[in-house]
């Protein structure tokens, strides 16, 4: 007779975090993100890029949401899927805030010169070079934001 072997709960790929909106929160998501992304297969580098997304969608929440966004919560939800190819991982961003659509806001013209260049106003660009995807909706007097990061099979794993 063979032995059975213990069956291993699988790791859900989707997981809840919620923070204030609060610039202190940012390394905190960070942490939650490290350890999340990687235990549901996401690579180094994907898992870098929507870091650095994420980050700038929450630093906008609470640096431009009012004061709607100051007194609640920031909802983020974590889904991470494989496909035939690789993987997507998604972040959902629930907030507050003062409705804002990245998707149909314009970027900030990049200066001529260094001289002209003025700290900020790069956040659009920055998400819209680094994630993969970007959905938008505002519904519930929330704004919705989706970050989608896609990864090919070879990419080095976690």
């Amino acid at each position: 007779m063979t032995p059975i072997a213990p069956k291993r709960d699988a790791i859900d790929p989707v997981t809840d975090f919620s923070i204030r909106a609060d610039s202190g929160e940012l390394p905190r998501v960070s942490a939650w993100l490290r350890n999340t992304g990687p235990a549901r297969g996401m690579p180094a580098e994907p898992l870098w890029r929507l870091d650095l997304c994420l980050t700038e969608a929450l630093a906008n929440v609470i640096d431009h949401g009012g004061a709607a966004a100051a007194s609640s919560r920031i909802d983020l939800r974590l889904e991470v899927r494989s496909t035939g190819s690789g993987g997507e991982a998604a972040i959902a961003v629930s907030d507050a805030g003062a409705a804002f659509n990245p998707l149909t806001a314009q970027p900030k013209p990049p200066a001529s010169t260094l001289a002209e260049a003025e700290p900020g106003g790069q956040g659009i660009t920055l998400l819209r070079r680094f994630a993969d995807a970007l959905d938008y909706s505002y519904s519930e007097a929330r704004n919705h934001l989706t970050i989608h990061v896609r990864w090919n099979q070879h990419e080095d794993g976690p």
